[in-house]
């Protein structure tokens, strides 16, 4: 090969490289509501759910593979209505065992206490941290999270959840929340 094609072949593979650009960076997974269908167990209703992942601040002693994450099922609308979807639950997913404390309801029949979850969690960088009891999960690694703290977890940038394990070690958890508005108008939340 002669020195003058050879050089206009380096040249122009040389240039061909240093113009090639990098992929654009996708958003990080992490912090996006990650939409999913779902059937309830008797296969007589579809929902949606809405998943947004965290991390352990403070990790539980029982090497948790999971992250913790928020979950809120909604029904979605049908046809183009959005404000006909609804709301059906919000869950703290922990996936390890909590502590389970019983909490004495307020009017008494017989004797019968609720089970409940401690959580203290805070938004953005409140001050003062809002102290919850929340309803256990059946499987008692998750928590149901009222509306109304639902609502304040959508509106914030970041929330910091802290709740014990079953043997009483703290458990600190961090969500970073995204644009809220996919799970509100998926879930129309601030319907009464």
């Amino acid at each position: 090969m002669k020195p003058a094609p050879l050089l206009l072949l380096v040249s122009i593979t040389c240039s061909s490289l240093g113009s090639a650009q990098p992929a654009p960076q996708q958003p990080s997974s992490t912090h996006l509501w990650r939409q999913s269908p779902k059937t309830d167990a008797a296969n007589t209703m579809t929902y949606t759910r809405f998943t947004l992942v965290g991390r352990f601040l403070t990790p539980p002693h029982d090497q948790v593979a999971n992250r913790p994450a928020l979950a809120v099922d909604c029904i979605p609308p049908k046809g183009s209505r959005p404000s006909k979807a609804k709301f059906l639950a919000a869950n703290l997913l922990v996936g390890t065992a909590l502590k389970i404390v019983y909490v004495e309801p307020e009017e008494i029949r017989g004797m019968s206490y609720y089970p409940k979850v401690a959580v203290r969690y805070r938004t953005d960088d409140a001050q003062e941290e809002e102290a919850r009891n929340w309803s256990s999960g059946t499987d008692k690694t998750s928590a149901a999270i009222p509306k109304d703290s639902l609502k304040k977890m959508l509106r914030a940038h970041t929330v910091a959840v802290t709740a014990h394990d079953s043997d009483g070690a703290e458990i600190a958890m961090q969500f970073d929340m995204p644009d809220p508005r996919v799970v509100e108008d998926g879930c129309n939340v601030d319907e009464k």
